[in-house]
Formats: C-alpha cells, sequence, structure tokens
C-alpha cells in the first residue's frame, strides 16, 4: 500500500525547487546588476520587471485547478520549468540586445518576464501541490525544510557558478552560462520527478469530480481556516519582504559600512534564515502531535520573534553604530526561518482540507497572495523610507519607523495564526497518511 513519500523522494523534490531557484536566480537577481550597471538602464526597469513576473504570477490558482483537473502534476511542472527556462533565455537574449535596440530590448524582456511569471506559477504551484498531497503530516514541517534549503542551495550554488563563469563579462559569455545553468535546471528536474508521482499518497477520486474556477474559489473564500490563511500569508509575506531592499541601506546609511560589509550583513541574515529552516523543520517534525497548535505555534514563535529582531533594529537605528546589528540581523534571519518553514507546513497541511477542491487551487491561492505581498512590500519599504526620509530629513529616524512598521505587520500575522481554526481533513489522501 502507497504510504508516501519518503526521505529520497522528499529530497528528489528539493532538487525540482532547487532547479527552479537557479533559473529565477539569472533573472532576478543577475540580469538586474547587468541591465543597471553594463547596460545603463535605470533601476526602476528591472525593479519594474521582477514587480511584473510576481504580477503574472496571480496565474496560480488557474495553474493549480489545471493540475488538480489532470491525472498528474509532473506534466504540469516539467511545462512550467520549460516555460520558467524558456522567458530565462528570452530575458538573457533582451538584457544583450539592450546594447543595440534599446527599445526591441524591453520589449523582449517584458515577454520574457511574463514567461518566467507563468512558468514559476505553473511549475511552483504544482510542484508544492504534489509535496502536499505525498507527504504524511509528520513530516510536512521537515519537508518544507528541506525543499527550502535546497531551493537555497541551488540559488546559492548557481549564483556562485555563473558568476564564476561570467568573468570577463562579454555577451556570448553570459549567452552561453545561462544556457548551461538553465539546460542544468531542466536535466535535474526530469531525472528527479522520473516515476516519482506514483509513490504519492493516492489522489481521492476522479478528475471529474474537481469543481470548476468559480466554485474552487468560492469554496476556499467560504471556509474560514483558509480564508483565514490567506490573509495571513498576505500579512506576514509583506512583512517579511519590506526589510529585502533597505537592509543593506539601513547598513550603510546608518552605521557608516561599505558595501562588502553590507553584503557580508546579508549574507548572515541568510544564514540565519537557514538556521531558522533547519530548527522548525526538526522541531516541527519531532512535537508533531505532541503540543496544541503544532504548527501554528511554530509560526507565531517565529512571527513573534521576527517582531522583537526589528524592534532590535528600531533601537540600533536610534543607537546608531555600537549596537550588534550582525547578532539583531542574524536573529532576524533565524526568526524569519522558523515561521517561513512552519507556515509552508501548515500550508500543505491545509491544502488536502477541501470538501471538493483538491491541494492545486489552494496552493494557488496562496501562492497569489504571497506574489502580491511580495511585490509590494519591496515597494512599500523602499517608498517608505524614502517618503520618511524627505518628510523629516532624518535616516535614521526614517528606517526607524518602517522597520517599526514591519514588526507590527509581525504581531498581526502572531495573532492570525493563533487564531486560525485547525482544518477538518479529508479521510483520504493527505489526511489519510
Amino acid at each position: 500500500m502507497t504510504v508516501g513519500f519518503g526521505w529520497l523522494a522528499i529530497v528528489r523534490l528539493g532538487l525540482v525547487q532547487a532547479s527552479l531557484g537557479a533559473i529565477v536566480m539569472l533573472a532576478t537577481s543577475l540580469l538586474n546588476r547587468l541591465m543597471v550597471v553594463e547596460y545603463g538602464l535605470a533601476a526602476a526597469i528591472p525593479a519594474g520587471l521582477v514587480a511584473w513576473h510576481y504580477a503574472v504570477q496571480l496565474s496560480r490558482p488557474a495553474w493549480g485547478q489545471g493540475s488538480d483537473r489532470g491525472l498528474k502534476r509532473t506534466p504540469w511542472i516539467h511545462a512550467g520549468m520549460a516555460l520558467l527556462g524558456l522567458g530565462a533565455l528570452a530575458a538573457v537574449d533582451a538584457t544583450i540586445l539592450l546594447g543595440s535596440a534599446r527599445g526591441w530590448g524591453i520589449a523582449l524582456a517584458i515577454a520574457g518576464f511574463t514567461m518566467i511569471g507563468a512558468g514559476v506559477g505553473a511549475a511552483g504551484t504544482s510542484l508544492l501541490a504534489l509535496l502536499a498531497s505525498g507527504v504524511a503530516p509528520q513530516r510536512r514541517a521537515a519537508a518544507a525544510a528541506v525543499t527550502w534549503i535546497m531551493m537555497v542551495a541551488g540559488i546559492v550554488i548557481a549564483a556562485g557558478t555563473a558568476g564564476a563563469l561570467l568573468d570577463p563579462f562579454s555577451p556570448s559569455r553570459l549567452a552561453l552560462v545561462a544556457s548551461g545553468v538553465v539546460a542544468a535546471a531542466l536535466l535535474v528536474t526530469v531525472l528527479a520527478t522520473w516515476r516519482l508521482e506514483a509513490q504519492a499518497l493516492p489522489r481521492e477520486g476522479p478528475s471529474a469530480a474537481v469543481p470548476d474556477f468559480r466554485a474552487a474559489l468560492a469554496e476556499i473564500m467560504a471556509d474560514t481556516a483558509a480564508r483565514r490563511f490567506t490573509l495571513f500569508i498576505f500579512v506576514s509575506m509583506l512583512a517579511y519582504s519590506m526589510q529585502d531592499l533597505i537592509l543593506e541601506p539601513f547598513a550603510g546609511l546608518v552605521f557608516g559600512m561599505s558595501p562588502g560589509q553590507s553584503t557580508s550583513l546579508a549574507g548572515q541574515q541568510h544564514g540565519g534564515v537557514l538556521a531558522g529552516m533547519i530548527v522548525a523543520g526538526i522541531g516541527g517534525s519531532a512535537f508533531a502531535g505532541r503540543l496544541p497548535g503544532e504548527l501554528r505555534s511554530w509560526i507565531a514563535l517565529g512571527c513573534l520573534g521576527s517582531a522583537l529582531a526589528l524592534a532590535g533594529l528600531v533601537m540600533g537605528a536610534r543607537v546608531g553604530p555600537g549596537w550588534p546589528l550582525a547578532a539583531n540581523v542574524f536573529f532576524l534571519g533565524f526568526a524569519n526561518g522558523i515561521f517561513a518553514v512552519a507556515a509552508i507546513g501548515a500550508m500543505m497541511g491545509l491544502a488536502g482540507a477541501g470538501e471538493r477542491t483538491r491541494e492545486g487551487v489552494r496552493m494557488g491561492v496562496w501562492g497569489a497572495a504571497q506574489a502580491i505581498a511580495f511585490g509590494l512590500g519591496g515597494l512599500a519599504g523602499a517608498l517608505g523610507v524614502d517618503a520618511t526620509r524627505r518628510l523629516i530629513g532624518h535616516d535614521a529616524q526614517a528606517f526607524a519607523l518602517v522597520f517599526a512598521i514591519e514588526g507590527g505587520l509581525f504581531l498581526i500575522a502572531a495573532g492570525l495564526a493563533l487564531r486560525s481554526p485547525r482544518p477538518q481533513t479529508r479521510q483520504a489522501g493527505v489526511a489519510g497518511a
């Protein structure tokens, strides 16, 4: 009898997540830098393209609904990764074209980032749905930690390798390196998913029983647990992303750090995120079924810890040099990692709780909420600091105000997590693990 994914299968899905992250890195990190530095574009253009790829991910519920209706999710993962890879290569070609035909280059970049957003939506949503439907409840926190840690590792490895191979930079070298990253990612995806879905927990009922898209969304919005969790995802990810574009400028303007020092500080934050993910993954699985609230308690703990760390940054803005900024930022990353992994584990549990809806469309709704929050969060943080600096003319106070707002959002998210009712899962499928 099928008992769901074992650890090897979870690692294989983590390899797919790592491959997805590696391709996305090309567009959101590498090309962003090249467009601004090597090709002299205004920073708002690549920032707008990244925001657009998040906007396209509002299609996630539709992709999830499509994979729910299909007999298998693996073809959706393959198709999404292929579309993602094609979009990344189009974005690379667009970047190279900027040197000779800027208008055509920008037009091609818009098309490329549209495909990137659609590819992430199709592959990412179907991958999470497969993980949710195939992993037993007691393994969800650890599975979330494994897959997300592997995604971060994939981004780091791809960035390091691509960075080394791109020096000295040339358009032909860029095209070759990008093609290598995409080809490797697609190959890993195909090999990692080979005959994997057969090990998942059996899906409930025939595909014809899946409701249409409007009915599926109506059921999710009528589900108190799902509706409140959607709000939690939006609020928590809005808070999580607000610091992305302002932490390094904060270190430079208030603490006088050099670019190298502020980059090192960002690395310490990511190290904290990985540590938090590991702790939540181990703890969430070790105490599964033994603590009241289980993953909800870990989510609230991570959100409260994040709010406490941000309160520390508010104090640091007032104190200035001499404040233990590195330790503060590491703790912020640690708390972020705890809540992120616990939230993903809870998401996988709620994904299987629908009466008629399945994992795909539910994961799609939460993925869309996350995409909106990520797109708005970074922009809100940066604009908030800029506006406050102009209004009061004091850098430290401007950053302190934005960090305080971000901490308040994390407190709201903690309250939403603790108030969320436990889902009544189906007897078959995920609940039967």
